[in-house]
Order: structure tokens, then sequence, then C-alpha cells
């Protein structure tokens, strides 16, 4: 069954290199990104986990937990932060799930249910394990996003992602085309303009659907 926007993401117990872990617990009340890779020591994704280590200040000013999932074992995923380290330029301090029967991967069906890792395996066995998942502090889904294995995520446009959804989702907006945050964000049709006054003040009718305001502080 697939996994669709605002589900409660799937619960598992894995080991990871920094030790076992239970998702559900370990997201707690934060939020979190779950980032996916389809085997270590590849040249895109190391490129990817040097990026999202380069960020960890703004995943923590977020109040957000990252952690990659790679079907390779824990050993490899220990030598591989060296590389992963020195591409980046900074420590790869987030937790990389050992998926190595698929289990996490068939949960949030990026692999379908017959799977299976052969011997001597390549990356394109796996190949469909690039993608990622945002997640609320509810465990639901609130975004997701799959990418082939020739382009590099732009973890730019993730955080960029993020900050909107817990713009729109803290604050009762949308956002548009585009945005970033200090932009003004869009006043849902479900409000009416008297409402729209009362609770964002001044606010500009671009058409009688869309309507701007400042973004709430």
């Amino acid at each position: 069954m697939s996994l669709r926007i605002n589900d409660t993401v799937p619960d598992f117990t894995a080991e990871t290199d920094q030790g076992t872990i239970s998702f559900h617990d370990w997201i707690g009340d934060s939020w979190a990104i779950l980032f996916s890779h389809p085997k270590d020591f590849t040249p895109v994704c190391t490129t990817e986990f040097g990026a999202v280590a380069q960020l960890s200040d703004e995943w923590e000013k977020r109040g957000t937990k990252v952690i990659g999932v790679s079907v390779d074992g824990v050993e490899d995923h220990k030598k591989w932060k060296g590389d992963i380290e020195k591409v980046g330029g900074a420590k790869a301090g987030f937790p990389i799930i050992a998926d190595e029967g698929l289990a996490v991967s068939k949960a949030f069906d990026m692999l379908p249910a017959e799977a299976y890792l052969p011997d001597g395996r390549t990356p394109a066995d796996s190949a469909t394990v690039r993608s990622v998942f945002i997640i609320g502090p509810d465990k639901q889904l609130k975004l997701s996003m799959t990418y082939p294995m020739t382009v590099g995520r732009n973890f730019a446009e993730v955080l960029r992602a993020l900050d909107g959804l817990q713009m729109s989702l803290g604050h009762g907006v949308a956002t548009p085309a585009n945005w970033v945050p200090g932009e003004d964000v869009i006043i849902p049709p479900t409000v009416s303009n008297d409402d729209a006054k009362a609770k964002f003040g001044d606010f500009e009718t671009v058409l009688p659907y869309l309507r701007k305001t400042k973004a709430p502080e």
C-alpha cells in the first residue's frame, strides 16, 4: 500500500551506526526527515550525505532530526561516514539505518514486497531507494520526494519545504510558488475576509481567491 501525505508513517525498530532505534520514539516531539540511499560508497549519495551534514545547525534551529537509510550494514555505514565528512567538510552526526533486510525500504513503499538483494548487487538493484520523507511531530507524513539515480537532491529545497510546512501548519496559511522565509504568505480561501482581517490584519487581494499577507512571526 502506498504511503500518502497525512498517513501515519510506519514505526519500526532498526539498527543504525549509532545503535538500535525505535522510529516513533526516536522522532519524539520533533520534526524528522528520513532520506534514503541505495548503497554506501556511491558518488551521488556521498555528496548528498555531505550536504545534509553541512546543514546540521539549520536542522537544529527548526527542531528537526535527520536520519539516513541505506541498504548496507552498520560497519559499512561507519566507514562511509569518513568519506561523507571528507566530501562535506562537516561532521555527519546523524544516524544511518542499516536496512540490509529491506524492511524499512518496503515499509515506506520504496521497494516492492518481492524485492531482494542478490549476491554481488549494484546500486541499480535498490535504485528506487532515493527518497526524502518529511514527518511531523504527530508522526504523519507531510511531504515526500523521489529522485532518480543520476540527479543529486537539492537539500536547500528540502530545507525550504520544511520551512513552508512549519509556517503553514503552525499559522494556518499557505505558501506561494518559490516562497522563502520572510516573504508574504497566502490566506486560505476557507478563511473569510472578516476573519482574515481579525487574524492577520492587512492583506492584499490579488484575485478573489488569492489573498496575500505578511508572514506571521
